[in-house]
């Protein structure tokens, strides 16, 4: 005899009860079992063997236990459900991750063919141009300054100068995208005239970045600087006052990128080699590949961290301001003091990483104990 009435048991009524041979009473009553009640072994028997009262869900059955047929619809619905799901519901979700992917990736495709022509936003107009272009104006990369390319690219016979970024080197995009944004919107005689440029695609399908500006005949300051006494171009021929005009000229590039740009501009890498030369040996400042940018117009001399466009600082050593070792923030203040190097190193012609600074000796102290007292 098994008595489990009144156990609060729920579920349905395990088929394998009937197969007990030796079981002769089994009460089951007042419990919450549901579903078909077994029709074998002790269930069969007869109505008083196996006792099922007081559980509202129980159906079929022998028919000595009275009990209402179970529906039918209920297993022929699932049945019918599982079909739909195998059927229709799965192979249609299928289908539409297929099309979603085939979208996704003609999505790129186009986008990457359309790198070609696409350009950052200036806001202005700028010839398009692709790296076949380039390739076409400069004999394939044949020969380079540095990463800067000589060639003339458009139809007026005009120099220009390319500058590739190469892009395995670290923070070269983050320096790509920092010079469109500085060079955007700048118009100034002293600041170098940005005249397009290109993000593409090279025949090996890397990507390829390089900015175009107006050509400078006359070289870099540093490479003027420091040429030999016989060289065309020797700093040993500059005059005084065109030295002093050369510094003029940085001088209103930088009130301009401080005070009288939308935004403050902070080069944060003045040096000789950033500062180029035309013809007339005008200056003209370059490289704004660490600028930093500031458009709160409440507080235009300080850029914190969160509104500059690289997080590490970086510069030159030797230009660098003595503040930016101490974590102290940005400012124009930077770019003062690597003027006020530029400048003494224009008049006295040697770098403030020249050997003879060492020990505590700077080109600022040097420069201070040769003035009369």
């Amino acid at each position: 005899m098994l008595n489990l009435s009144h156990n609060n048991l729920s579920g349905s009524i395990p088929p394998s009860l009937g197969n007990l041979q030796v079981l002769e009473q089994l009460d089951l009553s007042f419990n919450n079992l549901k579903g078909e009640v077994p029709t074998e072994g002790i269930f069969k028997n007869n109505a008083t063997s196996a006792l099922i009262d007081g559980n509202q869900g129980l159906c079929g059955g022998p028919l000595e236990l009275h009990l209402l047929a179970c529906p039918v619809m209920c297993l022929d619905s699932s049945k019918h459900k599982l079909s739909i799901l195998l059927k229709v519901v799965i192979p249609s979700v299928i289908l539409l991750l297929l099309v979603v992917a085939i979208s996704v990736l003609s999505f790129r495709r186009q986008k990457q063919k359309a790198k070609d022509i696409s350009l950052p936003s200036f806001g202005r107009e700028f010839p398009k141009i692709s790296h076949s272009d380039l390739a076409r104006a400069t004999e394939g990369f044949a020969t380079s300054i540095g990463s800067v390319y000589r060639a003339q690219l458009f139809h007026d016979g005009k120099l220009v100068a390319i500058k590739v970024f190469s892009l395995e080197t670290r923070g070269a995009q983050n320096s790509f995208i920092t010079e469109c944004n500085a060079l955007r919107n700048v118009r100034h005689r002293n600041v170098v005239d940005i005249l397009t440029a290109c993000s593409s695609i090279d025949p090996n399908g890397n990507d390829f970045e390089a900015l175009v500006y107006e050509f400078m005949p006359r070289g870099d300051l540093h490479n003027l600087l420091y040429s030999t006494p016989d060289s065309e171009c020797s700093s040993y021929f500059i005059p005084l006052v065109q030295r002093l005009n050369i510094m003029v000229d940085v001088s209103e590039a930088l009130a301009y990128l401080h005070h009288h740009h939308q935004g403050t501009i902070i080069h944060c890498d003045l040096k000789p080699s950033n500062i180029l030369l035309d013809d007339d040996m005008v200056a003209h400042v370059g490289d704004f590949g660490l600028a930093r940018f500031k458009f709160d117009t409440t507080s235009p001399s300080l850029v914190d961290s969160t509104s500059t466009s690289s997080l590490a600082i970086k510069g030159t050593i030797g230009y660098i301001a003595p503040e930016y070792a101490a974590g102290s923030q940005v400012s124009t203040a930077a770019d003062v003091y690597s003027f006020g190097v530029v400048l003494l190193e224009i008049f006295i012609r040697r770098s403030p990483t020249d050997d003879m600074f060492k020990d505590g000796m700077t080109i600022a102290k040097l420069t201070r104990d040769q003035l009369p007292r």
